[in-house]
């Protein structure tokens, strides 16, 4: 039964009829929550202690709160029923009269009244078609009687179309002519259903009468005529705003000159007057800032206060976001209490008096920025002496860390440490969200370098991650952080040395060849599996499992993947596929904050090395789809792995895996050869070089020095004669330029032979040319 009920309140918030307007189908909905109260009966919600009462959205309606306040639930007819004595519900359809009489159907007695004083009942009883937006008594009271004065049929007829309006036929930002010089009336209709005409809200509405339609609203509106720029320019509360201090610029000012739907959030002189001193000079010539700092109280929309029934963010002019809510009667921005004045109407949008200017992320420095949620963060910055490094003038990145990654343990370092800390949380440059990719180096204060990982829903630095909400300030940007950054000082070779729980794991790398993956340059993952993993092996299955070289190699390799995997960095409440080296995939999880590699838990992760990351697991991993063809090695993998069932297909064997991941590496060889020839090699391409010296009579000493940008070529200098001093120098640079040899001697000049290999390594006396190439 519950469940059926919840169904229905659920259908009720998102179902509706397509032809409906928003305060048709939020009327639908209360007259659903009122159906066990009898027929024609709507449910609305009324803030206690006050006369207000709303046609609530479902948000409203199950938090039981209007702005902010306890909302009341209360009953009434439908618009357009009415009660019968004795009978349940509202099953009466309230009677049919001209627009006059239907003011009494509705209890607008006071509107009635005025209609009387101000000869116009007769309009209104007779022919024609006419919409009134019936100001309730309440609207009424709250004028200061010596307002209703001779002006009075001039003020009812501005509450009047010359046609029938009904609320479906109300569109946002719609204007209509009223009966009073033909100047418009301003309607609003919301999403959440409330409708407004100049700022005043609908509470009773679709009267039909026999000559029109009443419509009941909860103040008296008046004329208008002006734009927001009239407004601007004729009030002098707003002259720091309009034209002292910060003189909007001549395209903002034609803006709001023109026709269009605007919300101006206005502050007043008093708000200017708040600012911190110099702040207003200090951007005096900065053109960008002004117009971001005008453009922050612009919306491109009318709000109107009685249209906030909670907290809803908007997008500003400039571009950033505001948000709009209310406590009680009151309007709020960004949660604070700052309208000193609301719904000021003008023929292109509504103004807000506040007190407080609303500053831009784009106007305030990036220290500026941070709030509440990193308060450890900027006082430790302010204690350690860190913020003179943080000038208006300098540029440079916050990476700041929420003040949960501050544990207890954090802060009980030493003072010299936990300055380290912070310092890897600032950049020397600004760098927005927008700027960072894989593979990107940022340089910290403290001269570490940081590497930034980019995922499918996550933008990593490290091993942390952000959080949603990165500002971009006036002199840099800032960044929110999970957790603290760990920059990697070590390779995983190192890690795994320190540690001391993976003697078997390294001994298995070693015996494999592939112990030089851990130590090489490189962005890898490995799953480790700690010494625990192996102990149910005995010496002879050590032996076995390392004399299977194909076999090894592919247990191994199926542990590393090419690319780096931190827990922050994988998609919640999916698989996350990781292709291992040895080609099958990796299957990972993270639940509650846990990483699980093919469900079996790492229970220690994000272990950052230089060149890569890693994860310490308690398990070998297998690839599940991957067959067994020997008994005997079967047995010894049914041992190590137990969260599968390994496959036994007699007679599969394991394919070699090519070890193209190595990288190239070259070997520099200094070899001391006779007739004390003394040759060094120093190059960047696999290349060798040889020099062969042959000299007759008293050996000669030759010094060879060779810097080489490109392919080296190979060359042979033979040399007879007497004893004689030579020099040969050969500098290349680019594309191999032809070389001088230059010769000085006592006599005759010998005949000299070059003579040019190239391909492979030409092996002279004792020297030795060796290199690796995986």
């Amino acid at each position: 039964m519950i469940l059926n009920l919840t169904f229905v309140a659920v259908v009720l918030c998102f179902v509706g009829n397509v032809d409906s307007s928003a305060y048709d189908k939020i009327v639908s909905h209360s007259r659903i929550r009122a159906k066990k109260e009898g027929p024609n009966v709507c449910a609305l919600q009324q803030v206690q202690g006050t006369k207000k009462k709303y046609f609530s959205t479902c948000r409203n309606w199950y938090k039981k709160s209007i702005c902010g306040k306890q909302a009341l639930i209360v009953y009434e007819c439908c618009p357009g029923y009415m009660k019968l004595e004795g009978m349940r519900g509202c099953p009466a359809v309230a009677p049919i009269d001209h627009v006059y009489g239907t003011l009494g159907v509705l209890k607008a007695t006071t509107t009635q009244t005025y209609s009387d004083m101000s000869k116009l009942r007769a309009e209104i009883e007779g022919e024609g078609s006419f919409t009134l937006f019936a100001p309730s008594n309440d609207a009424w009271e709250e004028l200061d009687p010596s307002n209703v004065n001779i002006e009075l049929k001039n003020s009812l007829h501005y509450h009047m179309v010359n046609h029938r309006l009904m609320t479906k036929d109300m569109k946002n930002d719609m204007t209509v002519t009223s009966m009073y010089n033909n100047l418009g009336i301003y309607i609003n209709h919301y999403p959440n259903g409330v409708l407004t005409v100049n700022c005043a809200r609908l509470i009773h509405a679709n009267q039909v009468a026999t000559n029109g339609v009443v419509h009941v609203i909860d103040r008296v509106i008046s004329s208008v005529g002006n734009t927001i720029r009239d407004f601007l320019e004729n009030t002098d509360d707003l002259s720091s705003f309009a034209v002292h201090k910060i003189p909007l610029q001549q395209m903002m000012m034609d803006k709001l000159g023109k026709p269009g739907h605007y919300t101006l959030f206005a502050p007043t002189n008093s708000a200017f007057d708040k600012l911190k001193p110099g702040f207003m000079e200090s951007i005096t010539e900065n053109q960008e800032v002004i117009k971001a700092l005008v453009n922050n109280h612009l919306l491109n929309s009318v709000q109107c206060a009685e249209a906030i029934m909670a907290g809803t963010v908007y997008e500003t002019a400039e571009g950033s976001t505001i948000e709009i809510g209310c406590d009680g009667d009151s309007l709020t921005v960004n949660g604070i209490k700052m309208v000193l004045k609301k719904d000021i109407v003008t023929s292109n949008g509504v103004v807000h008096l506040i007190d407080r200017v609303i500053m831009p992320d784009s106007a305030k420095e990036v220290w500026e920025l941070m709030d509440d949620s990193q308060s450890t963060f900027s006082d430790l910055v302010s204690e350690m002496g860190l913020s003179a490094s943080l000038g208006s003038k300098t540029e440079y990145t916050l990476l700041a860390p929420l003040n949960a990654a501050f544990t207890e343990e954090v802060m009980s370092q030493d003072e010299t440490l936990l300055k380290l800390i912070l310092e890897n949380h600032m950049l020397k440059t600004k760098i927005t969200l927008n700027e960072l990719y894989s593979g990107q180096m940022l340089e910290t204060l403290s001269g570490k370098m940081l590497r930034v990982f980019i995922y499918r829903t996550a933008v990593c630095i490290e091993n942390a991650c952000m959080v949603r909400g990165s500002k971009e300030g006036s002199n840099g940007a800032l960044h929110l952080m999970r957790s603290l950054i760990q920059p990697a000082d070590k390779t995983m070779f190192e890690l795994l040395v320190d540690d001391g729980r993976f003697k078997v794991f390294l001994s298995l790398m070693e015996t494999a060849g592939l112990d030089e993956l851990l130590k090489q340059k490189g962005s890898y993952t490995v799953f480790a599996p700690t010494d625990d993993a192996f102990e149910a092996l005995t010496k002879k299955d050590i032996a076995l499992l390392k004399g299977d070289l194909n076999a090894l190699r592919t247990i191994l390799l199926y542990h590393f993947s090419d690319w780096i995997l931190i827990n922050g960095g994988l998609e919640r409440g999916v698989t996350n596929l990781l292709t291992s080296l040895q080609g099958n995939n990796l299957q990972v999880k993270s639940v509650n904050n846990s990483i699980y590699i093919n469900s079996v838990e790492v229970p220690e992760g994000d272990r950052m090395a230089t060149n890569g990351v890693v994860h310490v697991v308690k398990n070998v991993l297998y690839p599940a789809e991957l067959p067994v063809g020997r008994q005997d090695l079967l047995a010894v993998l049914t041992k190590l792995i137990k969260y599968i069932q390994i496959k036994f297909v007699s007679g599969y064997s394991y394919v070699e895996i090519p070890l193209s991941f190595f990288k190239k590496t070259i070997t520099t060889t200094i070899v001391e050869v006779p007739q004390s020839t003394k040759m060094i090699r120093v190059v960047e391409q696999p290349s060798v070089t040889t020099f062969t010296k042959i000299v007759e009579g008293q050996p000669t000493i030759t010094k060879v020095t060779e810097v080489i940008e490109t392919e080296p070529s190979v060359s042979r200098v033979v040399v007879a004669g007497e004893s004689t001093r030579t020099k040969v120098t050969r500098v290349i640079e680019g594309q191999p330029s032809p070389k001088k040899v230059t010769r000085v001697i006592d006599r005759k000049p010998t005949i000299t032979k070059v003579t040019r290999v190239i391909n492979n390594c030409v092996f002279s006396f004792a020297l030795q040319c060796s290199f690796h190439a995986w």
